[in-house]
């Protein structure tokens, strides 16, 4: 019977969320876009509305029972600009925890989202990155790093599969850390148990509550990769081995 309760919570706390997104993109955020201001000034008050919002949602997961974040320090975190932050993918609301703990940041959103009503507004106001090709990606991503923005990437490309540390990495991160020559701060989301997954429909909520505790691991400056022979295909080859290799290491000492 407890989990009635939370299921019920975790259910209007994600209909509170598509409706929110539907009428900030309606109301607020528009306003926010368009008010005097240079371009980039516009796009970082979008954001930080954004970064309030989910903020706000995560509390109403938590609340609802849902998910429980904990962290060490985020210093360097909400202090960086112009960086890659690089997450493993293990729960559904990954991108929103993040974003709720740093207000400069941005991140790469699949073209579904740009035709979602619910979501259009908020990721088009925000200046998020629309994946539309790689070298229109990486010219985006240029842009967006430039101007102090940071960027969230899931190396993983989708969420974990249920019983796997991490998927298999793909190159994306390693590619456009070096062909933006931008540092990449690794980001790891530790969970005590399994919900929120691929494998399961958003309205299957876990049983009990999703215990995210959030680290922040060392700067894995580009330099590193830069100065080695080989190209960059070689370079981002062996940065995906050894940030996939970095993960797996981290998460072995929680689960």
């Amino acid at each position: 019977m407890a989990y009635v309760p939370r299921w019920l919570g975790g259910t209007a706390c994600y209909i509170a969320f598509g409706l929110g997104g539907l009428l900030s993109s309606l109301t607020i955020l528009p306003i926010l876009r368009f008010w005097p201001g240079t371009p980039q000034q516009r796009i970082e008050r979008v954001q930080r509305a954004v970064h309030i919002m989910f903020k706000g949602f995560v509390k109403m997961l938590t609340w609802a029972g849902v998910i429980n974040v904990s962290h060490g320090d985020l210093g360097r975190l909400r202090d960086a600009k112009g960086v890659i932050v690089t997450a493993n993918h293990p729960t559904l609301v990954d991108v929103v925890v993040l974003i709720s703990l740093m207000p400069n940041a941005g991140c790469i959103v699949k073209q579904g989202l740009w035709r979602n009503p619910f979501l259009r507004g908020v990721v088009s106001c925000a200046g998020y990155i629309p994946n539309r090709g790689a070298e229109l990606l990486l010219e985006d991503c240029k842009s967006v790093l430039e101007r102090g923005t940071n960027l969230i990437i899931f190396p993983e490309g989708t969420r974990t599969v249920i019983g796997e540390k991490v998927n298999p990495f793909a190159r994306g991160a390693a590619n456009i850390t070096l062909r933006t020559r931008s540092d990449l701060l690794p980001v790891f989301l530790k969970t005590n148990t399994v919900g929120l997954s691929k494998q399961q429909a958003w309205y299957q909520l876990p049983r009990r509550t999703i215990g995210m505790h959030i680290e922040i691991g060392e700067t894995l400056p580009y330099l590193r990769y830069d100065a080695c022979a080989g190209g960059d295909a070689k370079m981002a080859r062996q940065m995906t081995r050894d940030l996939e290799n970095y993960y797996k290491q981290q998460l072995d000492r929680y689960l």
